[in-house]
């Protein structure tokens, strides 16, 4: 660490001229220095508080101490690598164990989401003999060279997709195809899967996977319509693939009801493969491959030894176990499922009161809002949305935006994440909204007059005559909650939030 911290603009001009200009920053007109992180909150060089609405890495939130303690205590002990006989291994690789289906029973550690998806490649593959990947459109699973290959966000602006590669309509009921007035959406997005492995055979080619995100999030925080998965792993499974569940983004509890997103799709619904990154450690540099006996059986009679450095080592599966630790002891799964449930029924309040909000969609803490231009053609508010975002940072609240027209506001924060900071984030995006509708009006949605959907308590003064005085309501209405917001502030503070 430097002895003196370096004033912001120092060290914006020696990123740009050290890094490469493709290393992208959150808010690259105004980036925000980050010196230190706790909890759901991150602080800048001049101590000002945000929070943290983006990071899904920092799973059980910033620098938690349990995982900081674990890894300093084991770091005083041993590091090396996992050909020697080591406890930590084996005592994480069995309590991942007991959070997944029996059929998972052998385990690869690895250490990022990239190396255990391009393993889940090579497992396919010799498992099958077959060659080509099945993937959703707009899907992200990687960096590596056989990955971007398989990530249509990003070939579509590289070289293109190659012959064994074939594309399926990403299973979103808003935008897609196949919509929410649909009778039967997951059958009508699995019989696309069949087609286009149909398609793929009549050329001779063969199936060695489908990988998906068990939650799309790259795709625009979507959620694949209940059953999708185990109608898919027909068809993949039919033409002797395996199906590949990537939880890299939001597995470990995130979605709330269940520990892993694919256990959304049903207790009988069993992935080959399942590949886990970011939040398994926190921050810390590890990731995790799961798969049957079968599939591991099949990759171990090449006879060629799989050996990675730094995976698995003491460190990195001490942090491993003190993630699960956590998870369990605070409850944060159950956590997720509150809040989450909270958070998206005060957006749809929003959704009902500002028509620039077409979507709202989530699970636990994993959840997208949709921004559309015009209601019946639900065209993509990208502009409006990186407005939106920049506001937001002004009010020390960290959002991002995702999806193909980059208008969907992503929130996956860390799991600690409280009712008070979604109430607030809330409040403020609704401050935001309105003034945006006031002044900017740049789209449809920013122009329809619309009911205010503020409720009364007995003897309130009506919403007209607030208005009428300038006054804005002060409470939302949640069931039978009401759930006061703040008063008129102001879009953004003149000093920032003391640390």
């Amino acid at each position: 660490m430097a002895a003196e911290r370096r004033a912001k603009a120092d060290t914006l001009t020696l990123r740009r001229r050290l890094l490469s200009s493709s290393c992208r920053l959150f808010f690259p007109e105004d980036p925000v220095k980050i010196v230190r992180g706790h909890g759901q909150y991150l602080y800048d060089e001049r101590g000002a508080e945000y929070i943290d609405c983006i990071n899904n890495v920092a799973h059980v939130g910033h620098c938690h101490p349990l995982v900081v303690q674990a890894a300093h205590e084991q770091n005083q002990v041993l590091n090396t690598n996992s050909r020697f006989l080591h406890d930590n291994i084996v005592d994480y690789a069995q309590r991942l164990s007991e959070t997944l289906p029996e059929q998972l029973s052998v385990f690869y550690f690895l250490n990022s989401g990239s190396e255990a998806n391009d393993l889940a490649l090579r497992l396919a593959r010799r498992y099958t003999g077959h060659q080509d990947v099945v993937v959703l459109d707009h899907a992200y699973h990687g960096h590596l060279s056989s990955l971007i290959d398989i990530s249509p966000y990003k070939f579509r602006n590289l070289d293109g997709q190659k012959e064994w590669v074939h594309v399926a309509p990403l299973p979103d009921t808003y935008r897609g195809p196949y919509r929410e007035d649909h009778p039967n959406p997951a059958e009508a997005y699995a019989s696309e899967v069949k087609r286009v492995v149909s398609n793929a055979q009549k050329k001779g080619r063969k199936i060695a996977a489908f990988f998906a995100e068990s939650l799309p999030s790259v795709g625009g925080q979507i959620i694949p319509p209940a059953g999708y998965f185990s109608k898919v792993a027909e068809h993949i499974r039919g033409a002797g693939g395996l199906f590949v569940a990537d939880e890299i983004q939001v597995g470990f509890g995130r979605v709330g009801k269940h520990f892993w997103a694919f256990q959304l799709h049903g207790e009988d619904f069993v992935p080959d493969i399942v590949t886990m990154g970011k939040s398994i450690g926190n921050g810390h540099p590890i990731a995790c491959l799961a798969t049957t006996q079968a599939v591991s059986n099949a990759f171990e009679n090449t006879g060629v030894e799989y050996f990675n450095t730094f995976g698995g080592n003491p460190v990195s599966c001490a942090v491993g176990l003190a993630v699960l630790d956590t998870v369990e002891k605070e409850q944060l799964q159950a956590h997720a499922t509150h809040v989450g449930d909270i958070l998206m029924e005060l957006l749809r309040q929003q959704k009902a009161k500002h028509p620039i909000i077409g979507d709202i969609r989530g699970t636990g803490l994993f959840i997208g809002v949709d921004l559309i231009k015009n209601e019946a053609m639900r065209t993509p508010a990208t502009e409006e949305a990186e407005y939106l975002v920049s506001k937001l940072k002004e009010n020390y609240i960290l959002l991002s935006t995702d999806g193909p027209g980059r208008n969907v506001l992503k929130f996956k924060p860390p799991m600690c994440f409280s009712l008070d900071n979604a109430q607030h984030v809330v409040a403020r995006l609704d401050d935001i909204l309105t003034d945006m509708e006031e002044n900017m009006r740049s789209c449809d949605t920013l122009k329809i007059q619309h009911p205010d959907i503020y409720s009364l308590q007995p003897g309130s003064t009506g919403p007209g005559c607030r208005a009428a005085a300038g006054i804005r309501p002060s409470y939302l209405v949640l069931g039978n909650l009401v759930i006061k917001s703040a008063p008129n502030a102001a879009l953004a503070s003149e000093t920032p939030h003391a640390a």
